[in-house]
């Protein structure tokens, strides 16, 4: 008998296997700071969702998605990659209305391409660091 692969489970091993890893690019640490806190994203089959999330207090400092009224009406004719850029565009206005200027990106175990690499690149197009 076959078995049907679950996908979310795999893309959860590969968040716990990136986010367990210190050290990365630069010598980055994977884990949000004050200084510079962790942008994750979520996707799910229709809408995308973003938050700037403090670790060391464990504190989400902003949340952006394809859910809330503002960004509704803008994303409403448009297709998700499109809607995934505004996205990231409005994360970034919030992050850098609170201060924040740099981030740590957290793909959350999905592919950097598609939705995900459009809202990286909303986000940094409004401004934010990785």
């Amino acid at each position: 008998m076959i078995k049907k692969l679950d996908k979310n489970k795999d893309r959860v091993i590969r968040h716990e296997r990136v986010r367990k890893k210190i050290g990365g690019v630069q010598g980055r640490k994977l884990n949000g700071t004050a200084e510079r806190p962790r942008l994750n994203v979520y996707r799910s089959t229709n809408h995308i969702y973003a938050q700037v999330i403090d670790d060391v207090k464990g504190h989400t400092l902003c949340a952006a998605s394809t859910l809330e009224k503002d960004v509704a009406a803008q994303v409403a004719d448009l297709t998700k990659c499109e809607a995934a850029k505004v996205v990231g565009k409005a994360i970034a206005n919030k992050a850098l209305a609170l201060g924040i200027k740099q981030v740590v990106f957290d793909r959350g175990g999905y592919i950097y391409t598609g939705r995900v690499q459009a809202l990286a690149d909303g986000a940094r197009e409004a401004g934010l660091e990785f």
